[in-house]
């Protein structure tokens, strides 16, 4: 009898011990894809920083007024082209669309509420037997 529970003590550690080495080795793997992933968002970030000084190049004023010279042959800005405030239409009233839409269909007319509270109407579902 001795010598089974001693057996049973020694699978017991075994088993035991294998487990805490998969739970380390799980850890370990865990821990390995923690680091790729920050390794990846630093690349990602580094990336976004490359495009935004690209951007800021772009975007130079020199260049952009070069560039519009080239490409869209604009010409120069005259005073009866500008517009004063008074010459701007009035702002149209608000109006309240849906309610126009519904007074054209008749459905903002006041409704009948039923009052006959029957226990053989239709419309009002009853869990009793009707008389008869």
């Amino acid at each position: 009898m001795i010598k089974f529970l001693h057996l049973l003590a020694i699978l017991g550690l075994l088993g035991s011990a294998g487990y805490a080495y998969s739970i380390k080795y799980e850890a370990t793997y865990y821990a390995e894809q923690v680091a790729k992933v920050r390794n990846q968002i630093k690349r990602e970030r580094d990336a976004i920083a490359v495009l935004r000084a690209e951007w800021q190049l772009l975007n130079r004023p020199d260049r952009l007024q070069e560039a519009a010279e080239r490409h869209l042959d604009l010409q120069q800005l005259s005073p009866n082209q500008l517009a004063r405030f008074s010459d701007l239409p009035a702002r149209a009233p608000k109006t309240d669309e849906i309610g126009r839409k519904l007074e054209a269909l008749g459905l903002l007319e006041p409704t009948a509420t039923p009052s006959d509270k029957r226990v053989g109407d239709a419309r009002t579902p009853s869990t009793r037997t009707p008389s008869r």
